[in-house]
């Protein structure tokens, strides 16, 4: 929240101000990108930045229990808070992600500008349809500069089982920085707890005690650039959507309709069976499109008299 004044504080004290274990508990991940990567112009950096939503993840789809079991389970194990939502709304993940941003695009840090979501939305359901079309459901930080400014954002999104970040579990945390001459760079470990902080500490005091020094972020406070944020609204991808709607004749065709309209194509649909219920699920994914026209569809279906409950939706990570 205070990172440029705390950085101009000690820049002109003299001293280094040094915070390792803010971000990705033992994970050197300041480092990497304040010195190893130094010498690379850095396009993309994301990744898990909460063990405790990645932990809740993986307990629901691997025990198949609901959000609200696992998270009681999570506070009972001390991964969550007994008041948990700075991390289950992703309010910790965005402090993180502001900090990564700054380091990696030479920026100011902005929380403020980071667009976030939590994972109380996300269903089981959501995870077993994941899984069938060949996704992991994650809470991602991501940031990346585009042609509408910087984009940061903190949300649940759908990655490909193939890609390494869908195999960090449990409580782990994970980064990836992408660099013009190294192309990905992936940093895997604890993202929390008395062992992992305690060596991100003691890895900066001993720099300390060395006499190494050098800028908060990467570059003096001075030329930490105000970088235009780009909107959400602006975002591009691909989307996940779950329905739940009455099984009559004509609903598919006024879905397709909402999405045609809005130039969103869609890529592949499911519809279940009629069950015990009268509501059943319409679950589909779509090409990629802009966010502001996905928001624009999503409010013309919820308003069909066909559609029982607000659409679920979750955006699809191409990591690419």
């Amino acid at each position: 929240m205070h990172g440029n004044e705390l950085a101009a504080a000690a820049e002109g004290a003299g001293v280094s101000l040094n915070y390792e274990a803010a971000i990705a508990g033992g994970i050197p991940i300041v480092k990497a990108l304040r010195e190893g990567l130094a010498g690379n112009e850095i396009t993309h950096v994301y990744g898990i930045l909460n063990g405790t939503c990645n932990y809740i993840l993986t307990e629901m789809r691997e025990k198949r229990l609901s959000f609200e079991t696992v998270l009681e389970d999570a506070q009972k194990l001390g991964y969550a808070e007994a008041e948990p939502s700075v991390d289950v709304d992703g309010f910790d993940a965005a402090h993180k992600l502001a900090l990564l941003a700054s380091l990696a695009f030479g920026t100011q840090v902005s929380f403020d500008d980071v667009y976030t979501e939590g994972i109380r939305h996300v269903s089981l359901q959501d995870i077993d349809y994941a899984e069938e079309f060949g996704y992991r459901i994650k809470l991602l930080g991501s940031a990346r500069m585009t042609e509408h400014g910087l984009e940061q954002r903190v949300y649940p999104c759908m990655v490909a089982k193939n890609a390494p970040i869908a195999h960090v579990e449990s409580a782990y945390n994970a980064v990836v920085a992408r660099g013009d001459f190294v192309d990905d760079t992936m940093y895997q470990g604890r993202g929390a707890g008395a062992g992992p902080t305690a060596s991100a500490v003691v890895a900066d005091i001993i720099d300390i005690a060395r006499g190494f020094a050098t800028t908060t972020f990467g570059v003096p406070v001075s030329e930490l650039r105000a970088a235009e944020a780009a909107p959400i609204e602006r975002h591009r991808g691909s989307y996940y959507v779950r329905l739940m709607v009455d099984d009559q004749p004509g609903v598919i065709a006024d879905i397709s309709a909402a999405f045609r309209d809005e130039s969103c194509l869609i890529g592949s649909m499911l519809q279940r069976a009629r069950s015990q219920t009268e509501a059943v699920p319409i679950v589909l994914n779509t090409h990629a499109c802009e966010e502001a026209a996905m928001r624009r569809t999503l409010n013309r279906i919820e308003a069909l008299d066909s559609v029982v409950e607000a659409p679920t939706m979750i955006r699809i990570e191409s990591l690419v």
